[in-house]
């Protein structure tokens, strides 16, 4: 069946990191449909290595208060891969600081206000409000290219989501304590946490919700070859 582009291209335009969600139930049955969207995802070799913890109700609470009171705590982070670069440099130390500025300033957190730093991020570990959290993990001994399958499955989950009237938003803070995670969702020792995403329906008085990154043009990443 052919698709009008312009579905899918708003559906790809629309899908933004949400920081403020509805308490209103998702149902499972959508979350299923989604997933199974979402797996149709490419590949190498089809392998198709994601591994997905649906967290709803009261797991979810106590996974909540578990990740608040590490991050209360002042708890190391101790995440199971480097996200981030080791060094930062130009020019992705200029973009890193002009989203984190510009979120901020967006919810009302001064620069130098550390204990609203604290409380914006902690907002992370109540899921932002979301009634679904996901969790991903891989085995251990996969490589890059396994990673790079992964990115297009949780790509898919954000654009289907769309499609269900849904936002999301994947945090990498879901993983930086993988011990409380693991423990609480029974993860082997062989698998990495990958990150987590918040999904359900957006708040529209959220104030967070407001703040839209900008985005580079073709010209700052595009070579043409004639």
């Amino acid at each position: 069946m052919d698709v009008p582009h312009h579905i899918v291209d708003e559906a790809i335009r629309s899908r933004r990191s949400v920081r403020g969600f509805l308490p209103t139930p998702v149902p499972m049955e959508t979350v299923k449909e989604i997933l199974s969207v979402a797996s149709h995802a490419p590949s190498g070799s089809n392998i198709q290595p994601w591994k997905v913890h649906v967290i709803t109700g009261r797991t979810r609470e106590e996974l909540s208060a578990a990740l608040l009171q590490a991050h209360a705590r002042r708890e190391p982070e101790l995440r199971e891969y480097e996200y981030y670069p080791v060094r930062w440099r130009s020019p992705y130390i200029e973009r890193r600081r002009q989203t984190g500025w510009g979120l901020y300033q967006t919810v009302g957190v001064a620069k130098g206000d550390r204990e609203g730093s604290a409380r914006q991020h902690a907002r992370n570990y109540v899921f932002f409000g979301a009634p679904v959290v996901l969790m991903f993990c891989i085995d251990n001994d996969l490589e890059k290219g396994s990673w790079l399958d992964f990115g297009m499955f949780v790509q898919n989950i954000m654009i289907s989501a769309r499609g269900h009237g849904l936002h999301t938003c994947p945090q990498a803070a879901l993983a930086n304590y993988p011990e409380i995670v693991k423990s609480r969702l029974n993860i082997g020792p062989d698998q990495t946490l990958v990150c987590g995403m918040s999904m359900g329906y957006e708040d529209p008085d959220c104030v967070a919700n407001r703040f839209r990154p900008p985005r580079i043009g073709l010209d700052d990443f595009v070579t043409y070859h004639d």
